[in-house]
């Protein structure tokens, strides 16, 4: 069916409100064909070989059967990689859901069963999903929770440690963290007890928000606030897990091990995979049926998940990852430089940005100078995605997969765009 066709069909009969960033249409993929990566969902590319094969194999098996009314090896396998992934001295459980919102939701369910408490923490610019609990966890109201009220209760907000926007108008390092320790010196006292927080949830770097990337050693005051205060921390790595920011996980740059990780998108490839890594103990509090579900841990997409596994040891994907973003921050620094709208720069492996401002004296957001260079790569060949609040923020989320020759390729296309908004 021709494009222009099956534009219209999708307006006939798909909701406006599933949008489009760019009215780009597939028919197949391989590999790399952009620079968003299914929103970091292909860490390792579209259709790899190994996990279609996984995927062929197991479906010729059989396709469902519920794990909690047969059991089957690709969930406890797989369990038994994610357990050892995220530590080899404290022992963990995983379990499998269908996306990563009902990863949150399970996590945040799981926390309040073990410490019996009502309240989350969590931060201004978070992004943890779009059902009525992650909703009300996210941060931005339009369009993701404006006239879908009421939100969960006893879920409070705090700054982020956003050194480019410092909500307390501080510099990092002189600041020593004050958004972290704000929780401890005042939060408790002013706005609710800490013996009334169940768990804070926090991305090691803010995604959807606008790849946000806190001091190193911001992770670790958040664990000892957890710690000293009996609050169980949970990460989500949703977007950042697997190799993205030039480890398995981001978390590994500041801290041993949370006591819940949430995962998801590149998982299983981009097969409907989220899964809940915890601590045993605190995994096990919940009494039995309390957490599960129908499609939860599809078999199928547990056996895209093992062949994930194998890809990003195999092929090195935290090393690549490495590789490719020093090359992005390089060349996203030297835009810096040369344009007075970027206003800052920021990344962690294979996750970066630049963040479109007015100019350098004034930061104001300036989001349609960035929706207009994400466009104008489109016309040149090339989709980019943006992030942030305001839609300021141009985001990178390549496949770790891609070639030199193709990353040099996407780099000078926008290259080129950049320029020419400059003129």
């Amino acid at each position: 069916m021709k494009k222009d066709d099956l534009v219209k069909m999708r307006q006939d009969h798909v909701p406006k409100g599933v949008s489009q960033a760019l009215p780009a249409m597939i028919a197949e993929a391989k590999g790399v064909i952009d620079f968003s990566g299914g929103i970091g969902v292909l860490n390792v590319g579209h259709s790899p070989d190994e996990v279609f094969k996984a995927i062929r194999d197991q479906a010729g098996k059989y396709l469902h059967t519920c794990f909690m009314v047969q059991m089957y090896e690709p969930y406890i396998a797989l369990a038994k990689e994610m357990n050892e992934l995220v530590s080899r001295k404290t022992p963990m459980k995983t379990m499998f859901v269908n996306s990563g919102a009902e990863a949150v939701e399970n996590g945040v369910k799981i926390a309040k069963y073990y410490t019996k408490r009502p309240g989350i923490l969590c931060f201004e610019n978070a992004f943890h999903g779009r059902t009525a609990m992650t909703m009300s966890l996210t941060s931005k109201v339009k369009n993701y929770k404006f006239g879908y009220w009421p939100f969960m209760p006893e879920v409070y907000r705090v700054p982020y440690a956003y050194c480019y926007r410092c909500s307390y108008n501080l510099k990092y390092p002189s600041c020593d963290l004050y958004c972290a320790d704000f929780i401890q010196q005042k939060f408790f006292d002013l706005y609710a007890a800490a013996e009334s927080i169940g768990a804070i949830i926090v991305e090691p770097v803010q995604g959807e928000g606008g790849f946000i990337v806190p001091p190193r050693e911001y992770l670790g005051k958040l664990q000892k606030i957890c710690k000293d205060n009996g609050i169980v921390l949970i990460v989500d790595e949703i977007q950042t897990g697997f190799a993205r920011t030039g480890k398995m996980f981001a978390y590994e740059y500041s801290i041993d091990e949370p006591d819940i990780l949430i995962t998801a998108k590149s998982l299983a490839a981009g097969l409907p995979l989220g899964g809940i890594t915890g601590k045993a103990e605190i995994m096990d509090s919940v009494d039995a049926g309390g957490i599960g579900g129908t499609f939860g841990g599809n078999p199928v997409c547990c056996a895209a998940g093992l062949a994930v596994m194998k890809i990003l040891k195999e092929k090195k994907l935290a090393e690549r990852a490495d590789g490719i973003g020093k090359k992005v921050m390089e060349k996203f620094r030297a835009f810096q430089k040369k344009y007075p709208f970027v206003g800052d720069v920021r990344g962690l492996g294979a996750m970066n940005c630049m963040e479109i401002v007015a100019d350098k004296k004034n930061p104001k957001p300036n989001a349609d100078l960035t929706k207009a260079i994400v466009r104008r790569c489109y016309d040149r060949g090339l989709i980019i995605l943006t992030a942030g609040g305001y839609g300021k923020v141009i985001r990178h989320l390549v496949p770790l997969v891609i070639t030199d020759e193709q990353l040099d390729k996407g780099l000078r296309i926008l290259e080129e765009v950049m320029a020419e908004k400059a003129e």
